[in-house]
């Protein structure tokens, strides 16, 4: 039977699945198959998922390990944050997977061979099918009457007659799992084959077969079963395909259209009444968005924030789509120290979000009033900032605008980032969107200088710009100066903030550096190293700053080498026209 994604958009993925799975001339079915095409927008954030594994012959629970494994993988990759990326939400499922058979084989089985299947998958999600393959079952992608294997078998042959699989779902605590992407396009098929199959009929007869059954691609699965069994397969017999009727299409026409279902709200005033909340005052205005404190008549009349867009872009779609995105951002993430995001507990009319109010000064108005503060008071704010930052990473996505701006401090000292305008997530980038990333969305003195030179960040980028921030703090002056592009980094190296401020030890001015360091290579790649860095000696940095000047920064050990070289040879030409 077909399986067609109802066309509720024109822009929504559409499949036709076929399949067929036979026990062949053994007693039992220990092949496993399935497809899930999610509803709404699940499909679009985390795409469409189809699987097949064949349980290892000879292991006790075979069966049973193929049929877990589909169902596990089907159920779990879509309950995954959708901010994650395809790679990371499945290779984090199948970890889990793997190491749950193999526990179970050696406790009920007592031996490494009790729940063991070969897995292989597709999750196709925007326009690009997402492989992950472990064993020697097979998927093969074809296009016309061309078919190509997109899987390597993990396969030991010991002779003409006898083999045995070197990588397997349940053999071993580890699990090495192949992964690649491909594009696909409309009328493509995916085609996923376990061994009995495959090992039993050409690749070309496949293919065949497929083009001779037209759109009934379930009679399709049934001749290559039929084929396989035909030419003495001893072996389960499995077979399904996957066609792509339909990828999802970013029409700068339909994307606006939808940004813009939703009318911009008018410019508000303190007592006037919007979907239950009652203005108050106006807290913050700018060119880009208005931030006014509420009461929320409806819920006790606590105190909220408003953020409303402005009317300045209101036909401009990126500008509309950031401000959404913002909300979808801090919707998704739940900690003490990151602005909440308050839910949406009725219908409105209007464009804008509701958040909780803090009482308290922005960190930029901190420092003010603290131009030399206690290098606790400092560590206490930047280990709060990393908890809160830390929540972003581990959703896969990077802040891109940390800045005193966009942190506050409350009442009671607690610290939360406050903007997620820039916030880049993984897993929506790997979708076909009309609208372009602008790729430097934060502020230039805070920016990594990647993002100066049009490279995409990472977490060291965030790390980078919390750096920053800490040492701005304990100096009131930027490690490297004003930034106005990307020349400014290359005309100038770190500034020791111990030359602003000698009550930094050594040892901490040493890992400043190297959070701050031009190459992301070299700096932390965990917020919490550089937190310990900063509150406790690294001797491994002390080492850094002990070694010669060529070791730490061969830049500027080259740049005074030619600027010696220059002098010298002045002099020399001046000695010798004298």
């Amino acid at each position: 039977m077909s399986v067609e994604q109802a066309e509720k958009a024109p822009a929504t993925l559409a499949v036709t699945v076929g399949q067929c799975s036979r026990a062949g001339r053994k007693e039992q079915n220990e092949d496993s198959l399935g497809v899930r095409v999610p509803e709404g927008d699940l499909l679009h954030t985390k795409g469409l998922a189809a699987v097949i594994c064949d349980g290892m012959s000879g292991c006790e629970a075979g069966k049973e390990a193929s049929a877990l494994a589909v169902q596990s993988f089907l159920d779990d990759y879509f309950t995954t944050p959708d901010s994650w990326t395809v790679k990371t939400s499945v290779t984090k499922v199948l970890t889990a997977l793997n190491s749950w058979l193999y526990s179970q084989g050696q406790r009920q089985y007592e031996s490494a061979k009790g729940m063991v299947t070969t897995f292989s998958a597709a999750v196709v999600k925007s326009n690009t099918a997402h492989l992950f393959h472990i064993g020697d079952s097979r998927i093969y992608r074809l296009e016309g009457e061309g078919i190509e294997q997109l899987t390597t078998d993990h396969r030991i042959w010991l002779n003409n007659e006898r083999d045995y699989l070197s990588r397997a779902l349940g053999i071993d605590v580890n699990a090495d799992i192949d992964y690649r992407s491909v594009l696909v396009e409309a009328g493509q098929i995916l085609l996923f084959t376990t061994d009995g199959v495959h090992d039993f009929i050409t690749e070309r007869r496949m293919a065949e077969l497929v083009q001779a059954h037209g759109d009934d691609l379930d009679g399709a699965a049934v001749a290559i079963v039929d084929e396989a069994y035909a030419n003495d397969s001893h072996d389960n017999l499995s077979c399904l395909l996957l066609r792509i009727d339909r990828l999802p299409t970013a029409s700068e026409e339909e994307f606006y259209r939808k940004l813009t279902e939703t009318p911009f709200p008018p410019d508000l005033e303190p007592g006037m009444i919007m979907d239950g909340y009652r203005v108050l005052r106006e807290l913050h205005a700018s060119n880009r968005t208005q931030v006014y404190l509420a009461e929320d008549t409806e819920n006790g009349n606590r105190k909220v924030v408003i953020k409303t867009p402005s009317v300045n872009y209101e036909d401009d779609p990126a500008y509309i789509d950031r401000f959404l995105h913002e909300e979808w951002v801090g919707r998704r993430i739940d900690n003490p120290h990151v602005l909440k995001i308050c839910s949406r507990e009725r219908k409105r009319q209007f464009l804008y979000y509701v958040t909780e109010y803090i009482e308290g000064q922005t960190l930029r108005e901190w420092m003010h009033d603290h131009p030399r503060p206690r290098l606790d008071e400092v560590r206490d704010i930047v280990r709060q900032i990393a908890h809160g930052l830390r929540a972003f990473h581990r959703l896969e996505m990077i802040h891109q605008d940390l800045k005193p701006e966009n942190i506050m401090i409350d009442r009671s000292g607690t610290v939360k980032i406050i903007d997620f305008g820039s916030t880049k997530i993984a897993g929506l980038s790997e979708m076909a969107r009309p609208i372009e990333e602008d790729p430097l969305l934060g502020t230039l003195n805070y920016a990594a200088p990647e993002y100066h030179q049009g490279h995409k960040g990472s977490n060291r980028s965030d790390i980078f710009s919390l750096a920053v921030i800490t040492y701005e703090m304990l100096t009131g002056h930027l490690p490297y100066g004003e930034i106005s592009s990307a020349q400014t980094y290359k005309k100038r190296s770190y500034t020791p903030a111990r030359h602003y401020n000698e009550a930094i030890p050594s040892w901490m001015d040493a890992a400043l550096r190297k959070a701050l360091s031009l190459s992301p290579e070299r700096r932390h790649s965990l917020l919490s190293e550089f937190v310990h860095d900063i509150e406790k000696p690294n001797p491994a940095l002390l080492e850094e700053e002990d070694a010669p000047l060529i070791q730490k920064n061969p830049l500027l050990f080259w740049k005074l080498l030619a600027a010696a070289e220059a002098v010298l040879i002045v002099g020399l030409l001046w000695k010798l026209a004298g």
